[in-house]
């Protein structure tokens, strides 16, 4: 998900396109985000880990 919000986020900044630049924006903070609370341990959805 990280990987996927840098990509449009590099995208959006290069072509001028807001919508892809927010879109990516935010994919990248909720990855972040969950990354954070599995690195912690903390089950995220149920799941203790996502491969």
């Amino acid at each position: 998900m990280i990987l996927l919000g840098a990509i449009l986020l590099i995208i959006g900044l290069l072509v001028g396109i807001s919508l892809f630049t927010t879109i990516g924006g935010v994919l990248v903070l909720i990855g972040a985000v969950l990354w954070l609370l599995g690195a912690t341990g903390r089950a995220v959805g149920g799941r203790k880990h996502y491969f």
